[in-house]
């Protein structure tokens, strides 16, 4: 059996992985009021990215991170601004344009992974960065899990003071609050809205960067992190960035504790009895605000 030690620290990494994924998509569905179904093909695509540049160029993938999380923010701005804006302005309720971003992303999906199946294949990729022990605490870690959370608590430290400091990141609350009490105060709701979406594609470039760092993955296996994603929101509350990381923590221990202590065929189970304790205590997430 795993000594305590080792599983905290591997479920904490694992945790704030989930949790720096949420971050994006909590900006794109609790802000722009988009569904993405595509977002675990992106936390794909930006491993594969990091995968490149490390074997084919040399470019270590904490480097890397410069390079994909820009490109991941004017991609995703091209694909609101092409695809998903028309949506929004159709869209006669809020409900319509979920229900349209839904089929949207539903289509983009494909398109995605099947780009990467072409390009990369569908075998299991992995790269050997930073694997090398060492001791914390007593446990036995591995360098590249505790750079990975390391870079993803910086990250997402600067995406909350971003949103706590900056005119912009005000703005972004209020259209996630409020967007027709935002209109009011003469803030362009699209606008912010497609900064959200941008913002948020970065984020999840950030995480299949760092994630791809120790993990294996293929392209067929966004679905995964998508469902993650989901749930962490959605546990956390829809919006709230201390909720996504709270359930994000909360749902990488206990699945990490029940693949090392035990079966790891019960993950998946672990998950969802989680996600349906917390849903049935507070409907609305953990820091989520009940509808009235």
């Amino acid at each position: 059996m795993e000594a305590v030690g080792g599983v905290l620290f591997s479920g904490i990494v694992l945790g704030g992985m989930y949790a720096l994924v949420a971050m994006g998509l909590t900006l794109q569905y609790g802000v722009a009021r988009i569904m993405n179904l595509a977002y675990g093909e992106f936390v794909v695509a930006a491993g594969f990215a990091a995968l490149w540049l490390f074997t084919a160029a040399q470019v270590s993938p904490l480097l890397g991170l410069l390079l994909v999380m820009p490109a991941a923010f004017l991609l995703n701005l091209m694909i609101y601004r092409v695809l998903l804006l028309p949506l929004v302005r159709r869209a006669r309720s809020p409900g319509a344009l979920e229900t349209d971003s839904i089929l949207a992303t539903f289509g983009l999906l494909f398109v995605v992974q099947g780009v990467l199946l072409a390009a990369f294949g569908g075998a299991y990729q992995n790269y050997s960065y930073l694997s090398v022990p060492i001791g914390l605490f007593g446990a036995t870690v591995t360098a590249n899990r505790l750079v990975a959370l390391l870079f993803a608590a910086a990250i997402g430290t600067a995406l909350w003071l971003w949103l706590a400091r900056t005119r912009a990141g005000t703005a972004v609350r209020a259209v996630a609050v409020n967007p027709e009490a935002a209109q009011l105060v003469a803030i362009d709701v699209r606008r912010v809205a497609a900064l959200a979406f941008a913002v948020g594609g970065a984020m999840v470039a950030a995480g299949g960067v760092l994630v791809s760092m120790f993990l294996t993955f293929n392209a067929a296996m966004g679905v995964v992190f998508t469902m993650k994603a989901l749930v962490v929101v959605i546990m956390g509350g829809v919006g709230n960035l201390m909720g996504c990381l709270v359930a994000g923590l909360l749902l990488g221990l206990v699945e990490t504790a029940v693949a090392s202590w035990v079966d790891p065929g019960l993950t998946l189970a672990a998950t969802y009895a989680l996600f349906l304790f917390v849903l049935i205590l507070r409907p609305a997430g953990l820091f989520g605000r009940p509808a009235r």
